[in-house]
């Protein structure tokens, strides 16, 4: 079993950017709408008018838990680690990991920024860590 993504045709393109350190999201050209998971289609109207665009990589923490166990590879080799939501400055979801930020620095609503790391397999995914350049509080 392996915790790399699948990549087909359709998303391809995401991950191709995440390679060169860029997010992607999906936007509807129908209704306007940013999304993310990328989908072939809107899930606010339904349009299959859909395009890929680049985001701003900037993100407020939802939530989180940090897991101290998990049996599946790689993530075992990993632990503890912090499974995370966050808000996109977009406007959509996106369940991450937040790297680079102690436990107890965590806070609903920080402000965090795309960070791209190995995640296997030659595959780069993007993870959220805090602000180039921000002092931590504390």
């Amino acid at each position: 079993m392996t915790a790399t993504p699948d990549i087909d045709a359709f998303t391809r393109p995401y991950w191709d950017a995440a390679a060169e350190g860029l997010l992607l999201l999906r936007r509807c050209r129908a209704c306007g709408r940013p999304h993310h998971y990328p989908r072939e289609f809107c899930p606010h109207c339904w349009s299959e008018d859909v395009d890929w665009e680049p985001a701003s990589g900037r993100a407020t923490l939802y939530t989180w838990s940090v897991v101290h166990r998990n049996d599946l590879p790689p993530f075992g080799e990993r632990v503890p680690y912090v499974a995370a939501v966050v808000d996109l400055a977009e406007g959509p979801r996106m369940m991450t990991q937040v790297v680079d930020v102690p436990e107890d620095d965590l806070r609903v609503g920080m402000a965090l920024e795309v960070v791209f790391r190995d995640g296997g397999d030659g595959v780069t995914v993007p993870l959220f860590g805090p602000v180039s350049g921000a002092v931590s509080e504390g």
